[in-house]
């Protein structure tokens, strides 16, 4: 009888690795969002591309830039919400690499540095624009249509946080 308890413990706890985590397991809720800053050189190239795109723009303490068209009323996300959006990607050369018009949840721990730091910016129902230096969204490496290195300006909108 022990034996049998034994065994069945062994499967279950090889089994339980294989669990999917769930995304605020992962949540580290002291994240500081000044922590990691992009380097001055990559900040000054988006500074370049505002300034040559007459924009103006807040620069946060992590290097990116952030513009708030509209700050919302409801609810504040923090690095470990659960939160839905809409918006669009874009590249400093005007290619769209995505956009999504109806609301996607996700939670904001699982989404690039930029976004971690510049959708607290916001309450539900805001819009915000950010110009995310390549630190601090996919940096070296590609990913689908976006080529490694690159700027990313995002406009999103802040649907709800759960």
């Amino acid at each position: 009888m022990l034996r049998n308890f034994v065994v069945a413990v062994v499967i279950l706890s090889s089994f339980s690795g294989c669990l999917k985590s769930t995304p605020n397991e992962t949540c580290n809720p002291n994240y500081d969002p000044c922590n990691i800053k992009a380097p001055a050189s990559e900040i000054q190239a988006v500074q370049n591309y505002l300034t040559a795109n007459g924009l103006t723009a807040t620069q946060h303490c992590s290097g990116m830039f952030y513009t708030i068209d509209n700050p919302g009323t409801g609810a504040t996300a923090n690095v470990c919400s659960d939160i839905s959006v809409t918006y669009e990607g874009k590249l400093t050369n005007g290619n769209v690499f995505e956009t999504k018009s109806t609301p996607i949840a996700l939670n904001l721990s699982s989404v690039i540095l930029g976004w971690k730091n510049g959708i607290p910016l916001i309450k539900e129902g805001g819009r915000i624009y950010l110009y995310i230096p390549p630190t601090l969204g996919y940096g070296s490496s590609s990913s689908a249509s976006i080529p490694a290195n690159s700027i990313l300006i995002f406009r999103v909108e802040l649907v709800s946080v759960h």
